[in-house]
């Protein structure tokens, strides 16, 4: 990690392990720094299992056994069902994510309570992957990844009298969300295989759940191909489109991919999760 951060103090610090089929990345979030994140990204080996390449930075990165304050596991997948809280029961989860995924026995599921959104994601997570991170992390909280982006996004969407939709483009998928002043109207994540595929996507969910062209607002966050290019199509459909900014500073570190830290982690971080 950056040689600026002093890891004597690791005990104050928060460390969020984001895992995902493309990499891996490590945040240090350092709560005493005016809310700054060291940040660094990790390459897997594609053709070992996510477990094996769980191993392995284990094994090259010191770090990662140090006490921390918290640690966050965020698990990147598109596949999680959303159930009202009034209706969740916990002894039903699985029999419900199952409903709408096909079933695996060598998953866990497991589940995130969004309070502000009054709602839970129900999420799966490979069983031996999930049994070395406990047994590294014993007091870890694991996380979907689309439920702090859910959360965070519930009280921004509360300014103001329009409904808003966001999409957050991720390098293989855009999840797409709208809210009502606080309500989650709409929850789903698409597969991306190019821009064309993204703004097709925005705009059938637009229109799905009726929002109006020159009232409503669209906010994108992510990596799209050609920022500008793909935001200046959305506003031939759409009065209001704007690309949010990011959430939290953070400082990058000498082995870092030049990519900003994941959305998904800063909203962790800043929504308290």
């Amino acid at each position: 990690m950056n040689k600026k951060l002093d890891l004597e103090k690791s005990k104050q610090y928060t460390l969020s392990i984001r895992l995902s089929a493309d990499g891996f990345s490590f945040s240090i979030y350092d709560p005493t720094e005016k809310a700054s994140i060291v940040h660094t990204a990790y390459r897997i080996e594609p053709n070992i299992s996510l477990t094996a390449n769980v191993k392995q930075a284990w094994a090259k990165n010191e770090f990662l056994k140090l006490p921390f304050k918290r640690v966050n596991l965020l698990i990147d997948t598109p596949r999680y069902t959303t159930v009202p809280l009034e209706l969740f029961e916990e002894a039903q989860a699985e029999t419900i994510y199952y409903h709408n995924h096909p079933r695996n026995l060598s998953e866990v599921v497991s589940y995130n309570i969004l309070n502000r959104s009054n709602c839970v994601i129900l999420f799966s997570i490979d069983k031996s992957t999930y049994n070395l991170l406990y047994e590294y992390f014993p007091q870890a909280r694991l996380y979907a990844t689309v439920c702090p982006v859910i959360e965070y996004l519930c009280d921004r969407s509360r300014l103001g009298n329009n409904r808003k939709l966001y999409a957050y483009i991720q390098k293989k998928h855009i999840d797409i969300l709208a809210f009502e002043r606080g309500k989650l109207l709409f929850a789903n994540t698409f597969p991306n295989r190019g821009n064309a595929d993204c703004i097709y996507f925005i705009l059938n969910v637009w229109k799905q759940i009726g929002l109006e062209q020159e009232i409503d607002e669209l906010y994108l966050t992510g990596t799209p191909n050609d920022k500008e290019n793909f935001t200046d199509e959305l506003r031939k459909y759409v009065k209001i489109v704007s690309f949010m900014p990011p959430i939290a500073t953070y400082s990058r570190t000498d082995n870092q991919e030049p990519n900003e830290v994941p959305y998904d982690i800063q909203a962790l971080l800043m929504s308290n999760l």
